[in-house]
């Protein structure tokens, strides 16, 4: 599992602590203290993960977020002091794959890393066929009524996880669990980000909607969609 980890970060004592920590787990650590030297590293180095502070001098790790998502699909994990609801959200929206609050548990982050850089266990030979999508979770690809659909990391991984129980509820709990772990099932703004994200991108593909809103519940994947119908 080991790769390529960047940190942005302008506080030196943070980046030695992370720079020492990773680096004792074998990763292959480079660390940028402004942003902007940050995104020429990523652009040269290519790196597996990256990881950046929310509130920065120059630009900001939102804005950091959105710039690499502009080029990479790389996994972008956020560090920020800023615990509320809306600095989450904000990062998610901008691409961000996660987002943990300062100080934290240099174990807890750890657990994060390998969770972001880990590739998915099950590879199937054949890809799953369910209504409209062709979902290939080898080639890492969707397809949606014959078209490529172009997701994020975390947006495949969702997408993937209600797809193998299409027509299932399945709870809040279960689905953070799965795609961020167990240390992310009381996060619930990280799925309505993401799913927001997803019924954008379906929607605008084939005008349907493929995900129902379980209230207080959940969500339920219907692989055929749903035409002029609320969710």
């Amino acid at each position: 599992m080991p790769g390529r980890i960047i940190v942005i970060d302008d506080e030196p004592q943070i980046t030695r602590v992370l720079r020492a920590a990773l680096s004792a787990q074998g990763f292959d650590v480079r660390i940028a203290n402004d942003p902007e030297e940050g995104l020429r590293l990523f652009a040269e180095w290519a790196p597996d993960l990256l990881i950046t502070d929310l509130m920065m001098p120059g630009l900001s790790g939102v804005e950091v977020c959105r710039a690499i998502r502009t080029t990479s699909s790389t996994p972008i994990l956020v560090l920020s002091v800023r615990d509320h609801e809306r600095s989450k959200v904000e990062a998610l929206d901008a691409g961000a794959d996660d987002y943990v609050t300062k100080p934290f548990s240099i174990q807890e982050l750890l657990a994060r890393v390998r969770a972001h850089l880990r590739r998915a266990p099950e590879r199937t030979t054949s890809a799953i066929e369910a209504g409209d999508f062709v979902v290939d979770s080898s080639a890492h690809s969707i397809e949606v009524l014959g078209r490529p659909l172009h997701l994020t990391p975390k947006e495949f991984e969702l997408l993937l996880h209600l797809a193998r129980h299409a027509g299932k509820v399945m709870t809040h709990r279960a689905l953070l669990t799965a795609v961020w772990g167990a240390q992310s099932a009381h996060q619930p703004e990280y799925l309505r980000v993401f799913i927001g994200q997803l019924r954008k991108k379906l929607e605008s593909e084939t005008g349907k909607q493929y995900i129902e809103t379980e209230p207080w519940v959940g969500y339920r994947f219907i692989p055929e969609g749903l035409s002029n119908k609320n969710s």
